[in-house]
């Protein structure tokens, strides 16, 4: 099956009005229905490349194709009903009274029917588990019932691709896997096409197909995350860490001498590692005493 590319970035060079330069040597293409990070530490340019990527950000050397088209040479409104941005802080995207007036906002401004506005938004709002939190204040909200809102808007607009800016910020452990899951479960049943740039290393195995670092505005490496995650200095250089169960198994292998074979990056994949030594060695054991008897 054939790969169909919905972005293709490649930026020779961005920088801030004060010259500072921000973005350099940005090469990437993320494909339809891909789950995509952009980790990398504070201050890396996660928060300018997805700002490139939304259209909002324009003065730059290089390129960015949306669906094989320039985004600079887009109407805005052509990009906004592909693609949605959704900010680290929702409190600067959300602004209606109601929730369900705040998701409505998009679809009603794109010119749909009233009938059509009120679809789209129960659609939206269920796939985001905020059904019944329709005519609740968004100000009455929890901080990731409105980061749900945020999605839900873009949602109720049609978008096939989400741009997400740290999404997990500010949540706490059981917030940031419910986010995840959410938009694994947009991912996976809608065919949503994600973008999420974070510095969570912990969540990215367990979620993302494709994992891109990003240091000082550059790209240092890019892969899979089994692939990314290989090179434990590499990211100590770019202030990134392993995740904690990778880290642990690491130095269970170089400094304990443990025969581990590869580097699990989730707790599943370090359970059955583990397993299997211990297995290993119980059946050593067995033989040992075998042969002594």
């Amino acid at each position: 099956m054939e790969t169909v590319v919905r972005f293709s970035v490649d930026i020779r060079a961005f920088a801030y009005p004060d010259g500072t330069r921000a973005l350099s040597d940005i090469r990437l293409e993320v494909a339809h229905g891909e789950f995509c990070g952009i980790l990398g530490s504070n201050g890396s340019g996660k928060t300018t490349l997805l700002r490139i990527m939304d259209g909002l950000v324009k003065e730059y050397d290089g390129s960015v194709l949306l669906d094989g088209r320039d985004v600079r040479r887009l109407h805005p409104r052509d990009i906004y009903r592909t693609v949605g941005l959704v900010f680290q802080n929702p409190d600067d995207q959300l602004f209606a009274h109601t929730v369900f007036e705040d998701v409505a906002f998009g679809p009603r401004n794109m010119g749909y029917a009233e009938a059509e506005v009120k679809r789209r938004v129960e659609e939206a709002l269920a796939a985001v588990e905020l059904a019944e939190l329709a005519a609740k204040s968004i100000h009455a909200l929890s901080y990731g019932q409105k980061k749900r809102a945020c999605i839900a808007g873009l949602l109720a607009m049609g978008h096939g691709i989400l741009l997400m800016d740290e999404p997990t910020a500010g949540l706490d452990p059981m917030g940031e896997y419910r986010m995840m899951e959410l938009l694994t479960r947009l991912n996976r049943e809608q065919g949503v096409t994600v973008v999420m740039a974070t510095h969570s290393v912990d969540l990215v195995p367990l979620f993302l197909h494709r994992l891109h670092i990003l240091s000082r505005g550059r790209l240092v490496r890019g892969g899979t995350p089994e692939e990314v995650f290989t090179a434990p200095a590499e990211l100590e250089s770019v202030k990134l860490r392993l995740p904690h169960i990778a880290e642990l198994i690491h130095r269970l292998k170089h400094e304990d001498a443990l025969p581990f074979h590869r580097l699990p990056l989730t707790i599943g994949e370090a359970r059955r590692e583990i397993v299997e030594i211990l297995q290993t060695v119980h059946h050593r054991e067995t033989e040992t005493q075998s042969n002594t008897r």
